[in-house]
């Protein structure tokens, strides 16, 4: 077979292999609005360590009485072990307070910076990135 035909191919899956991890992941500014900082109360439903974000999902009661299912991007889960959290850290049930950014579409979502636990413990969540509002360090 000649080579020539197959190094195109070739190239295409490599560069698009190199792309794809650039691609997936953004800058906080692209995503968040730092002008819609968020303070939700609620109960933790669950929380996901994946990468390049952990996800905290929580249901939150407003005063008018509308559930509302939000789900709070935090940092790599690298990251988050390092500061002390485990799997464990929000079981679900908990009741906590986050502290955080509205995603920029407005929905349900917002990146971390602080959660409350019951005790009056706080954990940061947030990650740093372009565009992040100033904060711990990771």
């Amino acid at each position: 077979m000649n080579i020539r035909i197959l190094k195109l191919p070739a190239i295409a899956v490599l560069s698009s292999a190199i792309a794809a991890p650039a691609w997936a992941h953004h800058s906080f500014a692209a995503e968040f609005d730092v002008s819609r900082p968020i303070m939700l109360r609620g109960i933790v439903d669950r929380m996901e360590f994946s990468n390049p974000h952990s996800w905290i999902y929580v249901e939150v009661t407003t005063d008018s009485g509308e559930v509302q299912q939000w789900a709070i991007e935090g940092a790599a889960p690298n990251a988050l072990l390092r500061r002390g959290f485990s799997r464990n850290s929000l079981p679900s049930g908990i009741e906590i307070t986050v502290r955080g950014f509205q995603a920029r579409d407005r929905t349900f979502r917002a990146a971390g910076r602080d959660v409350t636990l019951p005790d009056g413990s706080k954990l940061f969540v947030g990650s740093g990135g372009v565009g992040a509002p100033p904060g711990e360090e990771e």
